[in-house]
C-alpha cells in the first residue's frame, strides 16, 4: 500500500473521531440539560457539578480526566497502527458496557451507530497495517 493510501486512512478515522466526540457529547448535553438540583444529586453527579456545571468535560467514569498521555505514538508505522487497532477495540468494548446498562432508544440507537463505526475503523486500521 503507497504511503498516501495510509495517510487518507488516518486522515479520514481521525476526522471521524472528532464526530464521535461531537455526539457523545451532544448525548451526554441533552441527557443532562434540565436536570434539577435534586436529580444532580440523587445521580450522583454532585461533584462533577461543583467543578463543571452541566459542562461536558471529558473524563472516564473513575471520574479521570481525559489526558493525552492515553494517545501513544512511537513513530513506528506498525507499533503505531496496531495502537491504533486496540484502541477501536477499547471503543468497542465502552460502546457494548454504555448498551449494557442503559435502555432509553435515544441514547442506544447512536450508540449502535458508533460502535460499528469503531469496528469499521478497526478494519480499515488492519487493512493500513497490511499494507504497510
Amino acid at each position: 500500500m503507497k504511503p498516501d493510501k495510509v495517510k487518507g486512512i488516518l486522515t479520514d478515522v481521525a476526522t471521524e473521531e472528532l464526530a464521535h466526540v461531537e455526539m457523545v457529547s451532544a448525548i451526554l448535553y441533552q441527557l443532562t440539560a434540565n436536570l434539577t438540583p435534586e436529580q444532580i444529586k440523587e445521580a450522583g453527579f454532585d461533584t462533577y457539578f461543583v467543578d463543571h456545571t452541566l459542562g461536558i468535560y471529558p473524563q472516564g467514569a473513575s471520574g479521570m480526566p481525559f489526558t493525552t498521555a492515553y494517545l501513544q505514538s512511537k513513530g513506528d508505522p506498525i507499533t503505531d497502527l496496531t495502537e491504533d487497532l486496540a484502541a477501536e477495540q477499547k471503543a468497542r468494548s465502552t460502546y457494548d458496557n454504555i448498551l449494557r446498562l442503559c435502555d432509553d432508544p435515544d441514547v442506544r440507537d447512536p450508540i449502535k451507530f458508533l460502535r460499528q463505526r469503531e469496528i469499521v475503523h478497526f478494519q480499515r486500521f488492519g487493512e493500513a497495517k497490511r499494507g504497510y
